[in-house]
């Protein structure tokens, strides 16, 4: 009677070694997740209280995080007035540039003329920012060899800025 036990109690020991791992490796990826998208949300929220100073922000729709040769923060969404608007802001810098949604594509059309043009690449997503003073969509598209291929096309009316393929 002993015998079994002590090989219940040695399987008690392991459920809960076992148990406190698990545990362990949950807290750990949490944290880790966690602290990943700090910067991530930290951006955000100072991008939405800029927007909400200069551009006269009251909802929100999107964020987008447009990295090129400098890194900008993006938010769309309506004013006080319920005017649909577009609020870029600069990391570095403090020339912010709100812009009146209907002066350009949406995020739907510019997907959507990628795809158009560019039928052999699936869209994956598109981010709104500043390339060479130009306001523009950064849209990323995956080729059927899996690389990357990366479309700036102006926001004001679609046309083509840059295109960089197979990254």
């Amino acid at each position: 009677m002993s015998k079994r036990k002590t090989i219940g109690e040695k399987i008690n020991l392991w459920l809960i070694a076992a148990i406190i791992v698990l545990l362990t490796i949950v807290v750990t990826v949490t944290i880790i997740f966690i602290r990943s998208n700090r910067p991530l949300h930290q951006a955000r929220e100072e991008t939405i209280q800029v927007a909400r100073r200069y551009g006269d922000l009251d909802t929100v729709d999107k964020f987008y995080w447009f990295n090129r040769k400098k890194t900008y923060f993006t938010v769309t969404g309506e004013d006080t007035s319920g005017k649909k608007i577009v609020v870029i802001v600069p990391q570095k810098g403090n020339k912010i540039r709100v812009l009146d949604q209907s002066d350009g594509l949406t995020e739907a059309a510019a997907k959507k003329q990628i795809s158009t043009d560019y039928p052999d690449v699936t869209v994956e997503k598109a981010e709104l920012g500043i390339y060479q003073k130009q306001t523009v969509w950064e849209v990323s598209a995956k080729n059927s060899e899996g690389n990357y291929n990366y479309y700036l096309i102006a926001f004001a009316d679609g046309k083509k800025v840059k295109t960089l393929n197979n990254i």
